[in-house]
């Protein structure tokens, strides 16, 4: 394997290690000190811009190799059709489909867990967010200023509603109910 693909095999083993890392079920303090870190830290960002970066390599080695694998294809089947082909030729020439398919599936994989990667991390982020929220929301206790201005309004709304039902009956001709609520 040339080093170019060795290179994409090592950023697609790095990116199922950082995705296997990233479903670990951590307690909540740590998954949340942690995603901090990660999105604080100078080195981090760095290296997520190399990143990034050679995602953008591997999208063009992808198409190279797509383009290689439709070639040996093509030629294989042209190979087929021609009948003097020698049995070292065939087998030379699966070898080269199997190299152009090996090394088209490893870019596409790297693609591919890098979208995912990127997906896991923005949805935990949510998480930790909604978590911090629901936190704070649970340890703020409704005071009783806000349950009073609630069971006013609920009164406003239930005496508008009543006049309103009595203005549709008046209307329409039927005698208002009693109300005992």
């Amino acid at each position: 394997m040339t080093i170019h693909y060795s290179l994409c095999f090592g950023l697609l083993v790095s990116e199922m290690i950082v995705f296997l890392l990233l479903i670990l079920p951590f307690p909540f303090k740590i998954r949340r000190a942690i995603f901090r870190f990660f999105a604080t830290n100078a080195i981090v960002g760095k290296v997520l811009y190399g990143v990034k970066i050679s995602i953008i390599f591997v999208s063009i080695l992808f198409v190279d190799a797509c383009q290689r694998l439709l070639k040996t294809m093509a030629e294989r089947q042209q190979a087929k059709e021609q009948l003097g082909v020698r049995d070292t030729a065939h087998h030379d020439m699966l070898l080269r489909l199997a190299f152009a398919q090996r090394n088209c599936y490893l870019c596409g994989f790297c693609l591919f867990c890098s979208l995912i990667l990127a997906r896991t991390y923005a949805l935990i982020t949510e998480l930790i967010q909604a978590q911090e929220a629901a936190g704070k929301t649970q340890a703020e206790p409704a005071s009783d200023s806000n349950v009073a201005t609630l069971k006013k309004q609920v009164a406003q709304q239930q005496a508008e509603y009543n006049r309103l039902a009595d203005e549709l009956a008046a209307v329409k001709g039927e005698a208002a109910r009693t109300r005992d609520d």
